[in-house]
């Protein structure tokens, strides 16, 4: 009886381990959607907010590879946990961020200014990459329901941060 939970909990932790990596990929996947097809140019924040989603999915997938070759429990739970604290970053960066966009604090100096149009000027793209600027950390270039990008990365971040520890503690 024993040996049958524990391998319905090291299924349920595989599962859980993909199920992450899988949300984590949708997550990062739909922000470089929103760049490349979109043409939404992301600033400095942008991209830092992605990070922890780069380190998760290797690592959930690590984490689902390790229960199903049927390392101990630790270590898959070990892997889960660290994915939730990659993804409690995740909280902290979207909440910075969206803090910046609604001017509640002051984001990164060399953030500050605004995009403008990259105008080539008859020359080749590579002439103009000296005078292109990045768009501000504190204007948000698209919102949904009220919420900016940043706002939707802190939410899909703290609900994926439960499921990772909720993974991770589980009661074997």
């Amino acid at each position: 009886m024993t040996a049958t939970v524990n391998a319905d909990i090291g299924r349920q932790r595989m599962r859980t381990a993909l199920f992450l990596a899988v949300a984590m990929a949708a997550t990062v996947g739909s922000a470089l959607a929103f760049q490349y097809l979109g043409g939404y140019i992301p600033c400095k924040l942008c991209l830092e907010q992605r990070t922890p989603y780069y380190i998760g999915v290797p690592l959930m997938l690590f984490a689902a590879l390790a229960s199903t070759l049927h390392a101990p429990a630790w270590v898959t739970r070990s892997l889960l946990a660290v994915g939730g604290l990659l993804m409690v970053y995740g909280v902290y960066l979207g909440v910075y961020h969206s803090g910046v966009e609604w001017a509640w604090w002051a984001g990164p100096t060399d953030c500050a200014a605004a995009a403008g149009p990259v105008d080539t000027g008859g020359k080749g793209v590579l002439d103009a990459l000296d005078k292109f600027v990045p768009p501000s950390c504190d204007k948000a270039a698209l919102r949904i329901l009220g919420l900016s990008l940043a706002g939707w990365n802190a939410i899909a971040s703290l609900v994926l941060a439960v499921i990772a520890f909720r993974g991770a503690f589980a009661r074997d």
